[in-house]
């Protein structure tokens, strides 16, 4: 049986790659003052250039229960499965209704089979365990062997970024503040992860320039004692140190890693200018040198 992959939209997964493995993806809705788009709809520079010409606070809203229903019942209908993995139910609703769509496809197809997986975080953290999934379809594994594909990369994953304000933050209630006026007076930089599903700090330090030595050396600590299955560069508007933060782990480890900007739907809660990396580091059975990386790995600049 052939086995389709579905995402949403805060996987940030290339274009080319999604063709090359048949990836589904359903966008997220962001809304900025009057204007309403899918967040596939709408190019990341424009976006972000009309979010700071706009003095409302940008919000964002999952997709539909029937966005959910076309593409299940497409594949569905032609006797394929599905194996459906999305942004964390802790921070979005779209989990939940890809469950209840899932519900209504088995009312009328009881036949059908579709795994919905919570990926417990967002943008290539999600990415990688996606990737992973329908490389497993297309190499003709089975339905149980593709979800725990899946599951495997999310257990042995990681997503460590750093913003470059904390008025987003603020502003999207993921931080207080008190908490938002000390940080900026005392010139703080959290260094943020995803434990559980929620965006939680993992260190504190008082430069940008620290953070993402922090994110670096745990980084290649994790490296070390794992070794390495992918690394993803990630940022938000901000190109020119995404390509800076990629060379640094291209010295360490003669890796070229993947850079990929994170859009509106992230972006509005993190702020423009943030930096970070996703990555997984490999399985016991997997481990060997630190240099055998999947070729994957070594896209290299792709862009949505």
């Amino acid at each position: 049986m052939t086995i389709r992959i579905v995402t949403d939209s805060t996987s940030y997964l290339p274009r080319n790659l999604r063709r090359e493995l048949n990836i589904d993806v359903i966008p997220l809705n962001v809304h900025l003052g009057d204007e309403s788009f899918r967040e596939d709809e709408i190019d990341n520079h424009v976006f972000y250039k009309k979010m700071a010409a706009c003095k409302q606070f940008p919000t964002t809203s999952q997709p539909a229960v029937q966005d959910f229903i076309t593409i299940f019942e497409r594949h569905v209908s032609a006797g394929e499965a599905v194996v459906a993995i999305f942004l964390s139910s802790k921070m979005s609703g779209t989990y939940s209704t890809a469950l209840l769509a899932r519900q209504m496809m088995l009312e009328r197809y009881p036949q059908a089979e579709i795994e919905i997986i919570d990926s417990k975080s967002n943008s290539m953290e999600m990415g990688l365990a996606v990737l992973n999934a329908a490389r497993a379809a297309k190499a003709g594994k089975t339905l149980a062997e593709v979800k725990i594909a899946a599951e495997h990369t999310i257990d042995r994953s990681r997503f460590l970024f750093v913003p470059e304000k904390l008025d987003y933050l603020k502003k999207g209630g993921r931080l207080s503040g008190a908490a938002a006026l000390i940080g900026s007076v005392l010139q703080i930089k959290p260094v943020l992860t995803v434990t559980e599903g929620v965006a939680t700090v993992f260190s504190k330090v008082r430069s940008i320039e620290r953070a993402l030595d922090l994110i670096l050396n745990t980084f290649l600590s994790d490296v070390k004692e794992k070794g390495l299955g992918e690394v993803i560069v990630h940022h938000i508007n901000n190109e020119l140190e995404g390509y800076r933060l990629a060379s640094r782990i291209e010295k360490e480890l003669h890796v070229t890693p993947t850079i990929i900007p994170i859009g509106p739907i992230i972006g509005c809660h993190v702020g423009p200018g943030a930096l970070g990396i996703a990555y997984y580091t490999k399985d016991a059975s997997e481990r060997g040198s630190v240099n055998d990386v999947s070729a994957a790995a070594a896209v290299g600049g792709a862009a949505l």
